[in-house]
């Protein structure tokens, strides 16, 4: 063969394969992913489609239980894997980059979405355990001034898919490095986004991890952060019962509520607490109240005075942290011993009040340290 018809040849075979991956992405894009699926979902596709009634509960074991990245060869009938193999999209956030924590060895993760939008997602441990931390926002609409994520602004909502997609991915990245401890036993959506803005992917997401036929993940080992969005609240006791919530409070003064979480201005702290004192609590079932402490901002007697009279009596919890710096933030943390006395004096209203200490934050992995547009992987203390 001669030069030229070799380079041609070479030429042609390059661009068909250009061209096939081109449309196989194309037919990824178009198929709905499996994991947008909730039980219920796949139990009526598979009625639908005269499927055999088994095929739900063997596919929802065989990739949340078992997490299992090849096809599912289970009690499946051929016709049954070909139906989803042509119409179901099986694939998950890609991992882009890892971070792991020197310091406590937590993880944050940095997720490349299909569309080249990134998330952050952490998995914090404890006695050889983790609790992972998950994005439900490409960015985030709040701009809360403590966080780190506002600056990014609102990308767009996550998938469900994305959302459950995190976790599993996290799940797989645990048994092939730190194999004996991939044990996810807490969720807690306090990553990128505000949740309740996101209400429909995120619900259908707690829906997946709680399914008895999937990660059968605990009710009470769910929690959801909000800064006090109320159309999410609205929706709450009748949409998801059960897992816990946690309201970014921060400030019980109206004025520095406004400066550090904006939305307050069009959802005031007294109207959010007035949807969240009607939410019925089941049995073990808590709100947690999150107040960063920023040193001569909002860490006086006076306002730990103000805020044990304002949750009083609730069946609450508090979690106070000392804010976590992030490059150009203009507040710093305040000493270890200003924190104490602000709890003493949350202790005097008898509130079950915890110090949370910083997981990760060597690796911008600490609350409000998330940002997906800045990939600076430590900061200096």
């Amino acid at each position: 063969m001669r030069l030229g018809s070799v380079q041609h040849y070479a030429s042609s075979f390059e661009f068909n394969r250009h061209r096939q991956n081109i449309d196989n992405a194309r037919e990824i894009f178009l198929k709905q992913s499996f994991y947008d699926q909730s039980y219920a979902d796949l139990e009526l596709i598979v009625s639908e489609n005269n499927l055999n009634n088994s095929v739900a509960t063997t596919l929802f074991n065989w990739y949340y239980k078992k997490k299992e990245t090849i096809p599912c060869h289970g009690k499946i009938s051929k016709h049954s894997l070909a139906f989803f193999e042509q119409n179901y999209d099986f694939s998950l956030p890609e991992i882009d980059t890892v971070y792991e924590s020197k310091k406590d060895r937590a993880v944050k993760f940095l997720f490349k979405l299909k569309d080249s939008h990134k998330v952050e997602t952490v998995l914090i441990p404890f006695n050889n355990k983790y609790s992972i931390c998950l994005s439900s926002q490409v960015g985030c609409a709040m701009n809360c001034s403590f966080c780190f994520t506002g600056e990014q602004g609102l990308k767009r909502n996550l998938a469900t898919s994305e959302i459950v997609g995190q976790f599993l991915k996290a799940w797989r990245w645990l048994a092939s490095n730190r194999p004996g401890e991939e044990r996810i036993l807490n969720i807690v959506f306090m990553g990128q986004g505000e949740p309740l803005h996101n209400f429909d992917a995120v619900k259908k997401a707690c829906e997946i991890f709680l399914s008895q036929h999937g990660t059968s993940i605990g009710v009470q080992k769910i929690t959801i952060s909000t800064a006090g969005y109320i159309p999410g609240l609205k929706r709450w006791s009748q949409e998801i019962p059960g897992v816990n919530l946690a309201l970014s409070l921060h400030s019980p003064f109206e004025e520095k509520r406004n400066e550090l979480i904006p939305i307050n201005k069009k959802y005031p702290l007294d109207e959010v607490l007035t949807y969240i004192d009607n939410i019925p609590l089941q049995k073990k079932q808590f709100v947690t109240y999150e107040y960063i402490l920023i040193a001569n901002f909002n860490d006086s007697s006076e306002d730990a005075k103000q805020l044990g009279m304002m949750l009083a009596g609730k069946s609450a919890y508090i979690n106070l942290i000392p804010f976590n710096p992030f490059p150009g933030s203009r507040y710093i943390s305040p000493d270890l011993d200003k924190v104490e006395k602000f709890k003493e004096v949350l202790d005097a209203f008898k509130i079950p009040t915890l110090i949370r200490g910083a997981k990760g934050d060597d690796v911008l992995a600490a609350c409000g340290q998330l940002n997906s547009n800045n990939q600076t992987a430590f900061i200096s203390q």
